[in-house]
């Protein structure tokens, strides 16, 4: 799915998608998603925000970009942003920031898919927030809600240190201990009155 120019303000953009601990697709096992843009006419985008990437460095990916300085000023976090696209790199970052193949998500959080972003980065400056995503996800039109109905994702208010913080391991149970739960307690089918 492209990334549109203008944030669809409809369903869940803005929203985290939290991965309920019986998800059985080891793809999104655990994950936490940052919903890019959202609708019922076509579907979902969003970016995986707690999948660390070891490899490579910010700095060896800056270097095979040829983008200057060599080492960089400033490294912000890379993570494996989704199955989709993943030799793309999409940076999700915070509003004090916007150029050109910017995407307003909403009125604190930006995504941009062109290197002047990672130039001004590299270079000290840029975004206050910033992470790095190869890749993406996506959904057709109605997939997502279809999953949600069948209890396999949450949804939550977007939070900065979710969405920014380094600590990727822990950023799934912090999702669900924001919405006041604990995983071990949740059960995996819906309930029907």
């Amino acid at each position: 799915m492209p990334v549109p120019q203008t944030a669809m303000t409809t369903g869940l953009t803005g929203q985290l998608l939290i991965a309920m601990p019986a998800m059985s697709d080891r793809t999104f096992a655990q994950t936490v998603i940052f919903l890019c843009a959202h609708s019922a006419d076509d579907g979902a985008m969003g970016i995986v925000v707690n999948r660390h990437l070891p490899e490579p460095g910010f700095d060896d990916l800056m270097s095979q970009l040829e983008i200057l300085p060599a080492p960089p000023r400033r490294r912000i976090a890379l993570c494996a942003g989704g199955p989709m696209d993943g030799a793309r790199g999409f940076v999700l970052h915070s509003s004090d920031w916007s150029g050109e193949g910017s995407l307003s998500v909403d009125d604190d959080v930006v995504l941009t898919a062109s290197l002047d972003v990672l130039r001004e980065i590299a270079d000290g400056n840029g975004p206050r927030q910033a992470l790095l995503a190869l890749g993406h996800a996506t959904w057709g039109p109605g997939q997502l809600e279809s999953e949600i109905r069948q209890n396999v994702w949450l949804s939550a208010p977007a939070d900065e240190t979710i969405l920014f913080g380094v600590d990727h391991d822990l950023k799934w149970r912090r999702a669900l201990a924001g919405l006041g739960v604990d995983p071990l307690q949740l059960v995996a089918d819906a309930g029907h009155a």
